[in-house]
């Protein structure tokens, strides 16, 4: 072979490996689709069924990635959560519409296929599936040499699911006098790791040796699909909200009606120990709330009258407890009282 000639894998792209990860995805898809569904992986495009139980089918999709908690996985070498986390990211947006996830693609750029770690994001990704009762159909993984440096790489995913439009949960269900419920977050989730990043360099924290930090910052994102799902058709909510980058204020923002208020005590939330951290660190509370959810990883907004009802659907760790109220106001949420962390 002539030294001189140019080729793809001299240029830093290998498909050989990059078809031997595909195989591998092929092989574990199909161990889990059962034999009813489509063989999708390492086609051109996904083939889905929609449901026949759905009177008026409406389809509900989004998009989102991790963002710098991969920085975290790289640090400490483990990728399996942030598949997890990248599902989350994803699912727990469509179910605020009140859709039922039917089925997630990913998108895995990396500087050089490193079948290990890609396997390992495979996992969590088909872990998170499985929580939230979806198929993974398809997705791209692209070899971009000279775009990353050396070990760095950044994923993406986009769920889609269906609703029946009776089960829409649309703005104009929340009613004056609602309760807002706060569901426990399992830690930061997938959001603020920038500003903690920043602070763990700043103060010269060894993350490898800090067996609170290395536990907490690489805790896979909550799961609430089954839950919420579960209280959609059995009409027991209103609305919700899926507190993420922007905290409880902006997210809930996002789903109250003009001439409504959300009321929030920030005194009946329960921060767990990470935040409690970070708050000790130097993080001021408008900076808390604003950047992470605080203990709060899912709001519901419910009729009073269902609050015992509502409640039952969930385990312990992620009882949900009531944080405030829908009022009469010209802004749409209002925050009253302080977090009290310690």
């Amino acid at each position: 072979m002539n030294k001189n000639l140019f080729t793809y894998k001299k240029s830093g792209v290998d498909i050989n490996a990059a078809d031997k990860f595909v195989k591998h995805i092929a092989n574990i898809t199909a161990k889990k689709r059962g034999k009813k569904k489509l063989n999708n992986i390492g086609g051109f495009g996904s083939i889905s069924s929609i449901p026949k139980n759905i009177k008026d089918p409406k389809i509900v999709a989004c998009t989102d990635g991790v963002g710098t908690k991969i920085e975290i996985a790289n640090l400490i070498n483990k990728y399996d959560t942030i598949g997890i986390d990248l599902v989350a990211m994803s699912v727990n947006d469509l179910i605020v519409q009140g859709a039922k996830p039917l089925f997630f693609l990913d998108y895995i750029s990396i500087n050089k296929i490193d079948l290990r770690k890609l396997k390992s994001i495979l996992k969590g990704i088909l872990k998170g599936c499985e929580i939230s009762e979806c198929e993974l159909v398809g997705g791209e993984t692209a070899e971009m040499p000279g775009t990353y440096e050396k070990g760095k790489f950044d994923i993406a995913g986009f769920a889609v699911g269906i609703v029946d439009k009776k089960n829409i949960l649309n703005k104009e269900k929340i009613k004056k006098n609602d309760l807002i419920l706060a569901i426990p977050s399992s830690g930061l989730h997938s959001n603020g790791y920038s500003l903690v990043r920043n602070l763990i360099k700043s103060k010269k924290i060894n993350l490898k040796k800090n067996i609170f930090l290395k536990k907490e910052l690489i805790k896979p994102t909550k799961i609430y699909v089954k839950e919420v799902v579960n209280l959609i058709n059995n009409n027991l909510i209103n609305g919700c909200a899926n507190i993420t980058g922007g905290g409880i204020k902006d997210n809930i923002a996002r789903i109250i009606p003009n001439k409504l208020c959300a009321e929030i005590f920030l005194n009946k939330i329960k921060p767990t120990k990470i935040f409690r951290w970070l708050k000790m660190n130097k993080v001021e509370d408008a900076e808390m709330l604003k950047t992470f959810n605080c203990g709060v990883g899912f709001c519901l907004i419910i009729n009073p009258k269902k609050l015992e009802i509502v409640t039952s659907y969930f385990s312990r760790e992620y009882k949900p407890y009531v944080i405030g109220k829908i009022s009469s106001g010209k802004s749409k949420v209002r925050l009253n009282d302080k977090v009290i962390w310690f």
